[in-house]
């Protein structure tokens, strides 16, 4: 299981022990809120993009959506998502629990600004039902970003 791989790369950090699994689904940004009784907006959901011959992940706040033009011209390629299968394929995480850990080195992770609002955040950990309570700075850490970006609209 992909929560598996997630919890042995956290281990490295000593944090394995944080990831919180719930009875109930968080395969979405609305059921991780729940899930976690906090605002949609602290979820901070990982997207996948085709990019060349690898992909790309943007982490982003639960509210933002990807605005194609700011995509364009950060990345030089229009904002296309990854299937569910190639998503799995590439990323190694099922749609639902996709995040940015325990991931094959070639897949760079690109942290969103929409994020930097918020003192903690909640991305999810390979499974549908899990996440963990991070800073920007550990989430920055741990993904091993590349950088931020300014890629999403409507959460401003």
């Amino acid at each position: 299981m992909a929560i598996e791989l997630v919890r042995d790369y956290f281990e490295q950090f000593g944090i394995a022990d944080q990831i919180l699994e719930f009875d109930a689904s968080s395969a979405t940004v609305e059921l991780a809120a729940q899930a976690l009784n906090v605002e949609p907006s602290r979820i901070a959901k990982t997207l996948s993009f085709k990019k060349e011959v690898n992909c790309i992940l943007v982490v982003a706040a639960g509210d933002a959506k990807i605005d194609n033009a700011k995509f364009k011209a950060t990345f030089g390629v229009k904002a296309k998502m990854l299937t569910p299968d190639e998503v799995h394929d590439q990323v190694g995480h099922a749609v639902g629990g996709v995040c940015p850990f325990g991931i094959p080195e070639n897949v760079a992770v690109y942290l969103d600004e929409s994020l930097k609002r918020f003192e903690t955040i909640y991305p999810a950990c390979g499974s549908s039902n899990s996440a963990i309570k991070l800073t920007c700075e550990e989430l920055y850490t741990y993904a091993n970003a590349q950088e931020w970006v300014d890629v999403c609209k409507g959460w401003e």
